[in-house]
């Protein structure tokens, strides 16, 4: 008996179906175990993820419990340049940790041996893996222990740069600049350089009313000096 074309059109689906049933089937023998493979490895991949981040976690969490002890015991003259978390926190992972365990070190080194002291900065400075911003930070410490040793024309050099408005440190690169500047006999440099201190609000108070009186004493006009952070008028 011959099929109707409805009872025709709903074979050719079964069979249509059942090929892409065996398809499946096939492709799941084939390539199950493959699959099975990957999903374990990515499973294992994130699981260790995140043990790793929770790790790093609770060790930046420690190592800032110990930079706070060791900053403390510094304060008081309990900590000495061979405290052995000094060793720990300057093998840290953490940029910001490693930079602060190696300027705490030279500084109080520099209690008892500025020569040690300042060539330690002078390597913080030209450690490239460290932030910008430490780096000028351990030069400009590093050039005001050995100023009184160094030519003014080489403090100019190093520090001219940082002694810019609106730079990290510019208050103190600008003072030893400036103060460099006289040594120099170039009043005219170094009175618009302690003006420009004196006005800049994002320099400590005590560091701009020093700048101030030495604008004034070489002829440059500063205004009142306002605290650090109060708001402008």
């Amino acid at each position: 008996m011959a099929l109707t074309p409805t009872d025709n059109e709903a074979f050719l689906r079964e069979v249509d179906e059942n090929l892409r049933r065996d398809q499946m089937t096939g492709l799941a023998k084939k390539w199950g175990s493959v699959i099975g493979v990957l999903v374990l490895v990515l499973l294992i991949a994130l699981g260790g993820f995140l043990w790793w981040r929770n790790h790093r976690a609770e060790q930046a969490g420690m190592e800032g419990e110990k930079l706070s002890q060791l900053i403390g015991d510094v304060d008081i003259g309990r900590a000495q340049p061979t405290d052995k978390r000094i060793g720990e926190l300057a093998s840290s992972p953490h940029d910001g940790y490693r930079a602060m365990a190696r300027l705490t070190q030279a500084g109080i080194t520099a209690k008892t041996d500025p020569v040690a002291a300042a060539a330690n900065y002078q390597a913080i400075a030209r450690d490239e893996k460290l932030p910008q911003a430490t780096r000028d930070l351990a030069l400009i410490r590093a050039t005001t222990l050995q100023f009184d040793t160094l030519p003014p024309s080489e403090v100019v050099s190093r520090l001219k740069p940082l002694a810019v408005p609106n730079a990290a440190w510019f208050g103190s690169a600008g003072e030893l600049t400036a103060i460099a500047y006289l040594k120099m006999g170039r009043r005219d440099l170094a009175g618009p350089l302690f003006a420009a201190i004196a006005r800049d609000t994002n320099v400590p108070t005590g560091l701009r009313g020093r700048a101030a009186g030495m604008a004034t004493g070489l002829g440059q006009t500063v205004g009142v000096i306002t605290p650090q952070g109060a708001p402008k008028e």
